[in-house]
């Protein structure tokens, strides 16, 4: 072959190849989408999209309790479920868990959405993060009885410290809807398919329930691991101002946020100047009523113990680094006969050696008094000091926060103090939550757990 007749087929090749591509791009930009066309004010799912850097965390969570009275028959067929949630971290991509646990027969969610509210507590979403959720790629996704289901990841910003509204809407009857109850936020409902709506406007009617949703994870830069809290009551929030996001656990996570700002993106220092502070999400899995050993009627059981529950509700959250529980109460105040507080301690150490199996480090807090209740007797605080004295020398959990001592009055140690009781002598005010979270060293949360001997 010749120079020149070479030259002509390297042109000839060079041709072929920009006419092959402006094909391939000409056919691409002429595709409407009609297949998968994201509806109004929504960003579709790209599942082809490269994945973001950073840590898997949980920005929020709740435990399922039970199934919603009133819900046996038909669910919530037909009316959109828009839950108000508070990402106490934030990141660049979130995924959503939607959970049949109590449900008796399939649930059905044709549609589903997650948006950053446009004002706290309030059903309006920012138009710029409305966002289609998707399972597997498909919009619509069916729970079995019993089961729960993870969304695909979804690129949507999620700022930290504010209010997300996860949206589901199911078509048809399902029987009970499983839920929280005492969730201590204001969520909402509207008839028909409204999961991709901005304005907020149809939906008027208000619950204090969460349904479905429960947990939302984030893709975040600035924390690298999450602190799980398994309690009751007084870490559900009862008693806390609705909306305002004043649970002892929404303060704790202030406090490790501050302690991130305060270090920059690069120390793990808080504001003492101390380089022990992790840097930590917190998820709240309080359930009202619960206990470390009994739990409610029903399979599954509503109201499941925290030893029955410890595996999916601490265990199995995103991103778990360290574990606190505050959990004891309950089975003192609800003993039939004297309670055993050998037995409630026996709980407790299952389960932080359940959590030391997976090299985590548990923290727990002392039982608070709770004179003046109508619960109290003789035998139940004396119950109370035997916990208390067990954990306070070490013998129960890798460190301690002394609710009893912080929150105690100190004239009658038996009762909470004034400004930190409630009025029920049972659960703390929004002060006594704020002091809960308030000695709580940061640093006992920091390290894994200790070798066994």
């Amino acid at each position: 072959m010749t120079k020149r007749h070479g030259y002509a087929l390297l042109a000839a090749i060079c041709a072929l190849v920009v006419a092959v591509s402006a094909a391939i791009y000409a056919g691409v930009g002429l595709d409407d989408g009609t297949a998968d066309k994201p509806l109004a004010g929504s960003r579709p799912h790209n599942p082809a999209a490269p994945a973001s850097t950073g840590t898997w965390i949980g920005a929020w969570s709740a435990s399922p309790m039970g199934g919603e009275p009133g819900t046996e028959t038909n669910g919530l067929a037909g009316r959109s479920v828009r839950n108000v949630v508070h990402a106490n971290a934030g990141g660049t991509s979130a995924r959503v868990t939607l959970s049949n646990l109590y449900g008796q027969r399939p649930l059905t969610i044709s549609h589903a959405s997650i948006a950053v509210a446009a004002a706290a507590g309030s059903p309006a979403a920012t138009a710029d993060s409305m966002s289609r959720l998707t399972f597997n790629g498909s919009a619509s996704v069916v729970i079995p009885s019993g089961q729960q289901v993870v969304s695909d990841v979804v690129r949507v910003t999620v700022p930290q410290d504010t209010d997300l509204l996860v949206t589901t809407y199911s078509p048809t009857p399902s029987g009970p809807v499983t839920y929280h109850p005492q969730a201590r936020q204001i969520s909402y409902t509207a008839e028909g398919n409204r999961t991709q709506d901005v304005s907020g406007t149809p939906y008027t009617t208000q619950t204090l329930y969460w349904r479905y949703v429960t947990a939302v994870d984030v893709l975040s830069h600035r924390a690298n691991g999450t602190v799980v809290v398994l309690g009751d009551s007084l870490t559900d929030g009862s008693t806390s101002t609705v909306g305002a996001n004043r649970r002892w656990t929404d303060a704790l996570a202030a406090r490790l946020r501050d302690a991130a700002d305060t270090s920059g993106t690069s120390g793990t220092s808080g504001s003492t100047g101390s380089s022990a502070v992790p840097r930590y999400s917190v998820v709240n899995q309080g359930i009202s009523g619960n206990q470390v050993l009994a739990h409610g009627a029903g399979r599954p059981p509503e109201n499941p113990s925290g030893l029955s529950r410890f595996e999916r509700d601490v265990l199995g959250r995103t991103g778990v680094r360290a574990v606190v529980i505050d959990l004891g109460i309950n089975d003192i105040l609800r003993s039939q006969g004297s309670p055993d507080p050998e037995a409630i301690l026996d709980g407790l150490r299952t389960m932080v050696d359940q959590a030391h199996a997976r090299g985590l480090r548990v923290v727990g807090a002392t039982l608070m008094p709770f004179q003046g209740h109508r619960g109290y007797r003789a035998d139940r605080e004396a119950a109370r000091q035997t916990v208390n004295a067990e954990i306070r020398a070490g013998r129960v959990y890798d460190a301690v926060v002394d609710f009893d001592k912080a929150l105690r009055d100190p004239y009658d140690p038996r009762r909470l103090r004034s400004d930190y009781d409630s009025g029920d002598h049972l659960h703390p005010s929004d002060k006594g939550y704020a002091r809960m979270a308030e000695v709580f060293d940061l640093e006992a949360l920091k390290g894994s757990a200790p070798a066994e001997l």
